[in-house]
């Protein structure tokens, strides 16, 4: 039963001056008067990570239009609008109140320009749950109960009635977001009804502003279709748009160096995601189940399949249950194609600049050299139509340096100077008036023979190292029995008790928050058993990411598990954690 703001004010009262510990007597849920408090965890001390809390606002006291969240997708777009007002308002106030360590930063999630399903801020029907960070303040290693209270009973209440109680002016700003989201899962339905791989938006901007910046380039030539490539849609809001329809198939992209080419792939790639206005990629939509392939030299593979690609080892290994600690560029890259088929994958995107080159092609003179019966890998070139053709699964692939793709290819794209040009014509009449012989096509291609049940064993490393022991060095079995410990380093890697995963080239993973979210699920399907090998690791994803945007992140992983900072992936980003695991 929630306690009422009367008794948060007494307890505070008491435990202000006492040492830092007595804050954890606050622990519980409070009724301020149409904001429920909940203070979920303290820190041990002012300089520990700050403490986890979260506000609940009924429907009738936030008034948001309920056909701003008649649908899934506008729901989304609805929390993804609020989280940015949340995120912005605390920030403003961090640190007013002062003191040591992390005393007074408030904070949550810092949402960048993809709209994703966060912890950060979620809403139902019966209202809005926004959570946060707070450092309890202190002098020393004492309480400041009069900051804390100034915190918790004027601060915080001010940021939810700046940032999720609704007037005119944020209710029209949020029917402009639904209306965005409206139009962007309008292009969704549009691929799949016309056989397309993409949409890109004529105005789109697609440069980013540098390599560590996600803001458009200011002065960037906007993109514009050719032609003969050019669809115009007919959005719900924004009426007719025109842009360039990248269909089902082999499509190349080709040009020269720093033109484009590789940006055209990255906002593809990045595509899978919708974007908020302003971004400039707003109206730039990919096939959602499309993966990035690239080389990953040095990563794990456990018992894949293969042998669609690479057969005939030296060392007479079987390709069809090849496992390594260490692959190389082009058995990486088999490997991540046959685990983006695993998760679904109907679209493949692949730059040349990261694909391992005996991957990818094998020239004639080289064969001369070097025979066939010598060479264990078969060209992703010789596969690709089978793929599309036998398999359904269409490629985009940037090229800039072999023109071993134009014999298979559907269409053919020119980056000139960020100018996209269909070049498919003409790239047909070099072919023949150059006699250039035409790619071969792979004999004996069948798809991988599935994926492997997912079994690993990870154990909590504070047990392995003899950390959380009770007296005599023997197991403290409380502290066993908890989930192992997760943590997230940037988008690079994950670390769940005694296990790692590097995450540096999956490359669209784009938010960190996606990546602690990865964290977490991890020592959540390892404490629930679900790694026991009973199940596939596409499989265990798809079920925690397919509940959780079915009810919640609450009601999948449980209250204690759930805090701010963590964004939801694809289930294809949470397979490839699981498929790279050490």
């Amino acid at each position: 039963m929630a306690r009422t703001e009367d008794d948060l004010t007494a307890e505070l009262e008491r435990i202000d001056h006492r040492g830092y510990p007595a804050y954890k007597d606050l622990r519980g849920t409070y009724d301020l008067g149409g904001i429920e408090l909940s203070i979920d965890h303290v820190q041990g001390d002012p300089f520990a990570a700050p403490s986890k809390l979260s506000v609940r606002i009924p429907a009738r006291v936030g008034c948001w239009p309920r056909r701003l969240s008649d649908e899934p997708y506008r729901t989304r777009a609805l929390e993804d609008f609020l989280m940015r007002r949340w995120s912005r308002s605390l920030a403003r106030v961090s640190r007013v109140v002062g003191g040591s360590g992390k005393s007074g930063v408030l904070g949550t999630d810092r949402p960048g320009p993809e709209v994703l399903s966060r912890t950060g801020l979620c809403v139902d029907e019966d209202g809005v749950t926004a959570r946060f960070e707070a450092g309890f303040p202190a002098h020393g290693r004492s309480c400041d109960a009069r900051g804390l209270a100034r915190i918790l009973l004027d601060i915080v209440p001010d940021c939810v009635d700046q940032a999720l109680v609704a007037d005119d002016h944020a209710i029209a700003q949020a029917q402009a977001a639904a209306d965005l989201a409206d139009d962007q899962h309008f292009i969704r339905g549009e691929l799949e009804r016309l056989g397309l791989v993409a949409f890109v938006a004529d105005g789109a901007v697609l440069p980013r502003a540098s390599g560590v910046s996600s803001a458009p380039m200011a002065g960037a030539v906007p993109f514009r279709s050719p032609d003969t490539m050019a669809v115009t849609l007919a959005l719900p809001h924004r009426g007719e748009v025109r842009g360039m329809a990248i269909r089902r198939g082999v499509t190349l992209v080709v040009g020269g160096g720093f033109h484009g080419k590789s940006t055209l792939l990255k906002a593809l790639q990045e595509g899978v995601y919708d974007h908020v206005a302003g971004d400039g990629r707003e109206l730039v939509v990919c096939d959602a189940s499309a993966w990035k392939l690239r080389a990953e030299d040095g990563r794990p593979v456990r018992d894949a399949d293969i042998s669609p690609f690479i057969g005939n080892l030296p060392s007479g290994q079987d390709t069809r249950h090849f496992s390594t600690d260490d692959a190389s560029g082009s058995t990486s890259q088999a490997a991540s194609t046959v685990e983006a088929l695993a998760m679904g994958a109907r679209t493949l995107l692949i730059d040349e600049d990261t694909s391992a080159t005996n991957f990818m092609v094998r020239d004639r003179l080289m064969e001369a050299v070097v025979s066939r019966d010598h060479e264990p890998i078969t060209p992703f070139v010789e596969r690709v139509r089978d793929l599309w053709e036998k398999a359904g699964v269409s490629s985009v692939i940037v090229a800039g340096s072999s023109g071993s793709f134009f014999s298979v290819a559907d269409a053919v794209v020119q980056m000139d100077r960020y100018r996209a040009l269909d070049v498919t014509d003409r790239a047909r009449e070099t072919c023949e008036r150059l006699n250039a012989p035409e790619t071969p096509r792979a004999a004996g291609f069948a798809l991988p023979d599935g994926e492997r049940p997912c079994r690993l064993s990870i154990r909590d490393a504070r047990a392995a190292t003899g950390r959380g022991r009770g007296r005599g060095g023997r197991p403290d079995e409380r502290r066993e029995a908890r989930a192992p410990k997760a943590k997230a380093i940037g988008t690079d890697e994950v670390r769940v008790g005694d296990g790692m995963a590097d995450l540096r080239l999956v490359e669209q993973l784009i938010d960190p928050e996606q990546v602690t979210a990865i964290a977490t699920l991890v020592a959540f399907a390892a404490e629930r058993g679900l790694l026991d090998g009973t199940r596939t690791s596409v499989e265990v994803a798809g079920r925690l990411v397919s509940a959780i945007e079915r009810d919640g992140w609450e009601a999948v992983l449980g209250r204690a598990h759930v805090s701010c900072g963590m964004a939801l992936p694809r289930t294809s980003e949470l397979a490839a954690a699981l498929f790279r695991w050490r």
